[in-house]
């Protein structure tokens, strides 16, 4: 059961947990390319079969280690011995122990079944210690605080020809507490597609900090020289990095388009909004899947995380911590396990406990507000996406109506009574007769968690750039949240997955990267503009090129733009 629990984000398509086999024939020697940064000297390794040179693991920020844990990143210092990136260090992580019910679920238990298990992750929480952790969760080997790298991929015929194209930037997924830039999968096939009819994009993907380690907020902790959002600092490095560089390796700084899926989407949000401002953004277009992050806007909540923080280490490691000071001072092995720890224990039902906040400066407001107040980069294209079924794997599998109250209440404590009341009653009433988008409890809790976290995301990104923007509905069977990132990825080794259906994703992607946000082309059903009218392309496995209003084009997200539940 306990191995199950940290491995079903790859069952359900959370992520896909692959090794990095980008480089299926790799070969270094004197003869490949050497990448002069200026700070180091890296060395690509080739793929023969896909005729690309990787540069992997180039070192983007200093290690995030002592005086700078919980910091902003800072530039790395100079070392110029040659680096062939055969070092492949990922950031620690964690998953919490509710993915184990929700797996229990999706595989068709019944109540009694559930009830038993809940009981078992229950039990296990509360006995967890720092030293018990690692049996029921070994520590991955690559797993270290010095994890601020990524990779580059450019087509050979691009660096040996001294072309320039396009980039494409990924930012990876995990619930803000798992994930590595290879997590996943293999962007082969991706990178293929993009070299048809045109000589490709430049593929870049990085690391960021995950858990406490990178989401750590609150007035109490930002007074004591810890600094909100670090992880989001992270990727703004890293995509400053890009904007510095990456024209070294053949890639066009001025048409880059960031990727992301779920929490990197929801990143990328931030990033679209950062300090609310209309100044240009560190890329010209954004592909934004199912992009969701924790409404967490009031700086009671992050104190209270914080706090929770805090007692957990007391209780695990050393009564004395009390401060930031403190636990900067703690070993890494000790606090990536309390990390683990507090992960673990992660509530209400389909939370993570970390991800970025309001936080006064690059987080002014959450992206929602900001895009309704105009205040957001207006010089991007944008593509967003949400699938048939988000929510689901974060619905708690027992709910019940008292249930929903409740949850909703503690999703949102600073909301009063009367907005509570509404959204339980007018929003998404306890109404089973179709007339909403629900039939039973259990699916009027999954509708809503859908809307909250994913489809309103989604549109408020696509309504906020009506004439650049494109939208795809995901809804090959079964839907579930993150599914079509494999479909992303897809290199033909997944029998289980439909191949046209992969093919005009990856052709649209590599379009919309390549031609300043269009991704029309040949032979792929047209996808149309959002516009006005909301379109969606409907991505389906039974028929391609069909189009649907908007399923987030509704009151319930317009009357949750503002945040009145914030």
């Amino acid at each position: 059961m306990i191995g199950l629990l940290f491995t079903v984000f790859t069952t359900i398509a959370l992520s896909s947990a692959l090794p990095n086999n980008a480089r299926s024939d790799p070969k270094a020697s004197v003869t490949l390319p050497i990448v002069d940064l200026q700070y180091a000297l890296h060395q690509a390794t080739i793929n023969e079969t896909g005729k690309y040179y990787q540069f992997s693991n180039i070192r983007y920020a200093a290690p995030p280690t002592g005086d700078l844990r919980f910091a902003a990143p800072a530039p790395p210092a100079v070392n110029r011995t040659l680096n062939d990136g055969h070092h492949n260090p990922i950031c620690p992580q964690a998953l919490p122990f509710w993915i184990q019910l929700t797996a229990e679920f999706l595989s068709g238990a019944n109540s009694s079944k559930l009830q038993t298990v809940e009981e078992q992750v229950a039990s296990l929480e509360n006995s967890l210690t720092v030293e018990s952790i690692t049996s029921y969760k070994p520590v991955d080997p690559r797993t270290s605080e010095d994890c601020l790298f990524l990779d580059v991929i450019v087509p050979q015929s691009v660096y040996d020809e001294k072309k320039t194209v396009p980039v494409l930037v990924w930012i990876y997924g995990g619930g803000y507490v798992s994930g590595d830039k290879n997590s996943a999968g293999n962007p082969a096939t991706l990178l293929a597609t993009a070299k048809e009819n045109s000589d490709g994009v430049v593929y870049v993907a990085m690391n960021y900090r995950l858990g406490l380690f990178g989401w750590l907020s609150g007035s109490s902790f930002a007074s004591q020289n810890g600094l909100p959002n670090a992880a989001l600092h992270d990727q703004r490095f890293a995509l400053e990095w890009v904007q510095k560089n990456i024209h070294l390796f053949g890639g066009d700084p001025s048409r880059v388009t960031v990727i992301g899926e779920s929490a990197g989407a929801g990143s990328i949000m931030h990033h679209m909004t950062a300090w609310g401002s209309t100044d240009d953004a560190p890329f010209q277009q954004a592909i934004i899947q199912s992009p969701g992050f924790p409404p967490i806007s009031s700086d009671a909540q992050q104190e209270k995380i914080f706090n929770s923080v805090i007692l957990q280490a007391q209780s695990l490691v050393s009564n004395n911590i009390t401060t930031v000071a403190d636990l900067k001072k703690v070993d890494f092995a000790t606090l990536a396990a309390l990390n683990t720890i507090v992960i673990a224990r992660s509530g209400p039902y389909g939370t993570f406990t970390f991800g970025p906040v309001v936080d006064g400066t690059y987080v002014p407001k959450l992206p929602s507000q900001l895009f309704a107040e105009g205040k957001y980069a207006r010089n991007l294209k944008v593509m967003t996406a949400h699938n048939s079924d988000e929510g689901l794997i974060f619905t708690y599998p027992l709910t019940t109506e008292t249930f929903i109250a409740n949850n909703l209440a503690n999703l949102f404590p600073n909301a009063s009574n009367d907005t509570l009341s509404y959204m339980i009653n007018t929003v998404w009433p306890p109404t089973y007769d179709g007339s909403y988008p629900y039939k039973n409890v259990i699916q009027r809790a999954t509708v809503a968690i859908s809307e909250l976290t994913f489809n309103c995301n989604a549109r408020y990104a696509a309504l906020a750039y009506p004439e650049s923007s494109h939208s795809y509905y995901f809804t090959v069977p079964p839907g579930y949240h993150a599914a079509d990132v494999a479909y992303t990825f897809y290199n033909g080794d997944d029998n289980t997955l439909n191949a046209t259906v992969a093919r005009t994703m990856q052709g649209y992607i590599t379009n919309f990267a390549k031609s300043d946000g269009n991704p029309n082309g040949p032979g792929l059903p047209v996808f149309p503009m959002y516009g006005n009218d909301s379109s969606m392309l409907v991505i389906s496995d039974t028929v391609l090129g069909s189009i649907q209003v908007d399923s987030a084009a509704n009151d319930r997200c317009a009357w949750m733009q503002p945040a009145p539940y914030a």
